[in-house]
């Protein structure tokens, strides 16, 4: 193409001086100005991508939500984990870990409800962070949730039970009736607590948990 541009100019320059020889200077001019415009038609290539490190400090306040659901009572010690960030770590102004980038770990531990004691906890630290198509290795603090207590719920159920006994026994014998269903009542009201086991700890996709960098991470940032 650029070949035939520059003939072009010069047999435009022969057409123009009437069929003698072009000035050998003026055809030189002639095809730097066909490929000056050439030149001039061709996109900019965009400029390279630009790095600099940041460093988050120790203490840096990571705010997730879960993508993945964790239970006392499904979970499994080694579990992954997965989460992203749904508030953007921003350092002197610069946001060195935006919205939506993704955290992954495991559970650390797990122990289900008792039938007598015990409530239900579920612990959990994430170990890694993806960012720009690059892979970190982060330590967090852990993450534990332990379900609530339900001692409130168990005396109720044996004063339920030891309430209905008495009614049952004053209608069968008297005073003596009403001591002795209560007794009876209470024992199957203790039974149900023993064998009912408490409440589990369950947290599905879009809970939101907080944790924090247990240690120094340095992260690469585009800067154009």
């Amino acid at each position: 193409m650029k070949k035939w541009a520059s003939m072009l100019a010069v047999a435009g320059l022969c057409i123009g001086c009437g069929g003698q020889t072009p000035d050998p200077e003026a055809a030189a001019a002639a095809e730097a100005t066909a490929k000056a415009g050439e030149s001039t038609g061709a996109p900019a290539a965009p400029p390279a991508p630009q790095y600099r490190e940041i460093t988050l400090p120790a203490g840096t306040t990571l705010r997730l939500r879960l993508q993945s659901a964790v239970a006392s009572d499904s979970s499994r010690v080694e579990d992954t984990v997965r989460a992203e960030l749904r508030e953007a770590v921003v350092i002197d102004g610069t946001t060195v870990l935006p919205v939506g980038t993704e955290l992954t770990g495991v559970v650390t531990a797990v122990e289900r409800s008792g039938r007598v004691k015990g409530r239900a906890r579920i612990a959990y630290r994430f170990n890694a962070i993806s960012h720009e198509g690059e892979r970190y290795g982060v330590t967090t603090a852990p993450v534990s949730h332990q379900a609530e207590a339900t001692k409130g719920e168990d005396a109720t159920k044996i004063a339920v039970g030891a309430g209905a006994g008495a009614a049952i026994g004053a209608l069968l014998g008297g005073g003596d009736g009403a001591a002795k269903g209560a007794a009876i009542g209470g024992a199957a009201g203790t039974g149900a607590v023993l064998a009912t086991r408490g409440e589990e700890v369950r947290l599905g996709p879009g809970a939101t948990v907080t944790t924090r960098l247990t240690a120094p991470l340095t992260v690469r940032v585009r800067v154009n």
